[in-house]
């Protein structure tokens, strides 16, 4: 069965004899691009009545849009809280940085750990419940860290942490990707908010690694896992996505009708299988650079203990980047077209060539932090590095919203978003891995 909108909120069911043309059969290549255009057609022909919202509507929309941004917030916190307290915890426990890379492992094992629960749990409870789960684990794991006991314990706080930011990046991306109300922008900005988190926690952290009780500074980040669960719990209460949106007047999206299980829809779609592996990279390189990178200019380039603020400077760039080449995005991708089926597809040419662009300029400006011997230069270098990966994850998921079906749009980004966190353990530790061996000097090539 396929579902077709022909107006505003409106389905109407076609048989497969009918339109076989329409066919989902995940498991052939072809049909699989025929979904990604089928949806392209649906997404651009639905399209959202603002004036149809009320007062109250309006102000419940944005207030759900803050509340999501504060979950991104605690995940980019959470992200650039490391890099700073790195050097004083292979201090505090006397590790080389093999072993002190550890801490990424078991982070990486439950982001996956995550990304595949989450599959299962938002069939099962919901959008509400599962955000709300994942915040709850980032309390317990902060107060496991707080305590500073001893590396295998403190290692597992990791894996409960990673655990629940899994679950909160998936269901907040999948949540702002269904909204029909400038979802890009939004995207943008939901990702900006990460950056934020990301800039501020630096700030806290460099103070407290330099402090007795240097492991107090996951006190902070336990009042504001604490406040975000609470936030959560009184904006959502718990409640599935269709019924969040229906509070602000967004009717549901489609439902699919194929017989097989929305994880295995998920799974057999080639094109989120890239995409995953796209983002993984992408977070991957930015808390590697975001983490490791104070080390780096504490033992290649002779900076003292306030070099962690080049973490802040980093994160900061990023958030930044997120807001500010909006405009760059949408000027790449604005071409004259005819019909709205084209103006999805060549949207997505304009996009990926400046992702290109991102890149070569992210390369070279790595090369400047490499080569120049200067603690300036490289830490006004990391900072642009970060303005131009900025853009680069919520360019990925709006990708997303445009070609798949609107009833794996969560589940999809969930998987992706999930899977793709496990990038922020994976390449940090290889990292490490590499620089036991050779030294942090190697932060630059890899």
């Amino acid at each position: 069965m396929q579902m077709t909108t022909i107006s505003e909120g409106h389905t109407v069911s076609h048989h497969p004899t009918i339109g076989p043309h329409h066919k989902f059969e995940e498991s052939d290549k072809h049909n699989e691009m025929q979904v990604e255009s089928s949806a392209s057609d649906s997404r651009a022909a639905s399209v959202f009545d603002m004036k149809a919202q009320t007062k109250p509507q309006r102000l419940r929309a944005r207030v759900q849009f803050a509340t999501v941004c504060g979950a991104m917030y605690l995940a980019g916190w959470n992200d650039g809280t490391t890099g700073p307290l790195l050097p004083r915890i292979q201090k505090v426990y006397d590790l080389n940085f093999a072993v002190v890379s550890l801490i990424f492992v078991f982070a990486c094992v439950g982001f996956l750990s995550g990304a595949f629960a989450n599959l299962y749990l938002d069939g099962r409870f919901g959008f509400g419940k599962v955000i709300v789960i994942g915040s709850a684990c980032q309390v317990i794991a902060y107060a496991i860290e707080a305590a500073a006991l001893p590396f295998p314990a403190f290692v597992l706080g990791y894996v409960i942490n990673g655990f629940g930011m899994a679950l909160q990046d998936a269901q907040s991306n999948g949540f702002v990707a269904s909204l029909k109300d400038n979802p890009e922008v939004k995207m943008g900005i939901l990702h900006a908010v990460y950056g934020g988190g990301a800039l501020s926690s630096p700030l806290v952290a460099t103070q407290f690694a330099q402090l007795s009780h240097w492991s107090f500074h996951y006190l902070c980040s336990l009042g504001v896992a604490f406040i975000n669960t609470v936030l959560l719990i009184a904006v959502f209460r718990l409640k599935t996505q269709d019924e969040c949106l229906a509070q602000i007047g967004q009717p549901p999206g489609e439902k699919g009708t194929s017989e097989k299980s929305q994880f295995s829809q998920i799974l057999r779609l080639r094109a989120v299988h890239i995409l995953a592996f796209f983002i993984l990279t992408l977070v991957g390189v930015e808390v590697t650079v975001g983490g490791w990178m104070v080390t780096y200019i504490i033992d290649v380039r002779g900076g003292g203990p306030s070099s962690g603020y080049i973490s802040s400077g980093f994160w900061g760039g990023l958030m930044v980047g997120r807001v500010t080449l909006l405009w760059v995005n949408k000027k790449a991708s604005s071409y004259p077209v005819y019909g709205m089926q084209h103006r999805y597809q060549r949207s997505q040419v304009g996009e990926r060539r400046v992702l290109f662009i991102y890149a070569i300029l992210a390369i070279g400006l790595q090369l400047v932090v490499w080569l120049v011997p200067s603690l300036i230069g490289g830490g006004v270098a990391a900072s642009l590095i970060g303005v131009i990966l900025g853009p680069m994850y919520p360019i990925a998921m709006n990708h997303t919203v445009r070609i798949l079906p609107e009833w794996l749009i969560t589940g999809s980004i969930g998987w992706i978003a999930g899977f793709g966190q496990a990038g922020s353990a994976l390449l940090p530790f290889l990292t490490g891995a590499i620089a036991s061996k050779t030294g942090i000097k190697s932060l630059q090539p890899l």
